[in-house]
């Protein structure tokens, strides 16, 4: 078939977009930068997973040497490395590689304030769940091991390698919550608070370190005992803290002044949520207290993103968790009992309530 061009005259004209002078005011560069936040957040994971940042503790390195020292290849190394010194979490001095002070900080593994355990967990398990979001929000299931709809534990407390990874996760997203109840909650009013959902024990540790009339009970399932003992072990707190292996959804919870449940209600769907603060409610002593922590959304819901995605990251991690605004906690708290209901932000992007009996 034969084409033929038309005069320029006879070439239909289109006005130009009614706001063309303001896309050339509001130029794309956020949702371009919020599209590529990706290739940062892989870029530290990445040198997390490959021991970078403790290689480094050792002493500075040329590009060479820091190649070799780590185990990859010399195409990607320098850009790695280079771009680490952008983001600020590497320092380059006469052509030598080290730590930058918070890197140094959070990342070395021989000191208490190490959050590798968590970014290794979002690395391995989160970052490629993530990659599978549309799916999720397509079909409402979950993307990592309960993509069947099964208990989302279950397949997670059977690997001890990433049972581990989880358990010092866990302790990391915990520290700065735990620190900052430790240090604004009564606890000079109670003698006995349960932890549940404890983990490795972090806010237990916390807490019991701040305060020595505190004895406490770290309550999980039973693979998480030996990391329990360890760590409260290290901390020299064996005679006053204690593990106690249960289900909290099929048992009931131990008998306490304080019970605590930290980054544990966002993990269960509504109904779960409820029937886990019922039982709250009968192990509370009269007079005691319930806290609850987490990164909970405003009110509004505009405000904390941070809050938000984490609902979306309970979306494809469980089968039926979301994170929820202090108005709907504190309701939840008050229909299983609780009284003289408050609620207090803690640091960065979590919200403790607190309920009493």
């Amino acid at each position: 078939m034969a084409y033929r061009l038309r005069s320029r005259s006879a070439v239909t004209s289109y006005p130009a977009p009614r706001d063309a002078t303001r896309a050339i005011d509001l130029p794309p560069d956020r949702l371009i930068a919020l599209g590529t936040a990706f290739w940062a957040a892989k870029a530290l994971l990445s040198a997390v997973e490959l021991r970078l940042f403790s290689t480094l503790v050792r002493g500075s390195l040329d590009a060479e040497a820091l190649t070799e020292r780590i185990g990859i290849h010399p195409r990607g190394a320098r850009d790695l490395f280079d771009g680490l010194v952008a983001l600020g979490v590497l320092d380059r001095q006469n052509a030598h590689y080290l730590n930058a002070p918070e890197a140094d900080l959070f990342l070395d593994e021989a000191k208490p304030t190490y959050i590798g355990g968590l970014l290794m967990m979002l690395s391995t398990r989160l970052y490629p769940a993530w990659g599978r979001l549309t799916d999720a929000l397509r079909s409402g299931r979950a993307q990592v091991e309960t993509a069947d709809g099964a208990d989302p534990y279950a397949t997670l407390y059977a690997d001890p390698e990433r049972l581990a990874r989880f358990a010092q996760a866990m302790s990391c997203i915990s520290m700065a919550a735990a620190s900052t109840i430790a240090e604004r909650f009564p606890w000079r009013r109670y003698r006995r608070f349960v932890d549940v959902g404890c983990a490795e024990g972090a806010f237990g540790v916390r807490v019991a370190s701040a305060h020595s009339h505190l004895s406490g009970i770290g309550l999980d399932l039973p693979p998480l005992r030996p990391f329990f003992e360890t760590y409260v072990r290290r901390a020299g707190l064996s005679d006053r803290l204690t593990f106690a292996a249960s289900d909290f959804f099929r048992d009931p919870l131990p008998g306490a002044d304080v019970v605590v449940l930290g980054h544990v209600l966002h993990n269960w769907d509504r109904e779960q949520k409820r029937g886990l603060l019922a039982k709250a409610y009968q192990a509370v002593a009269t007079g005691g207290a319930l806290i609850v922590y987490d990164a909970l959304i405003d009110d509004e819901r505009r405000q904390n993103a941070a809050g938000l995605l984490m609902s979306l990251n309970m979306l494809v991690e469980t089968p039926g968790g979301f994170d929820y605004t202090a108005t709907e906690g504190l309701s939840w708290l008050e229909a299983a009992g609780f009284r003289d209901l408050r609620r207090e932000p803690l640091s960065g992007w979590e919200t403790m309530l607190v309920g009493m009996k």
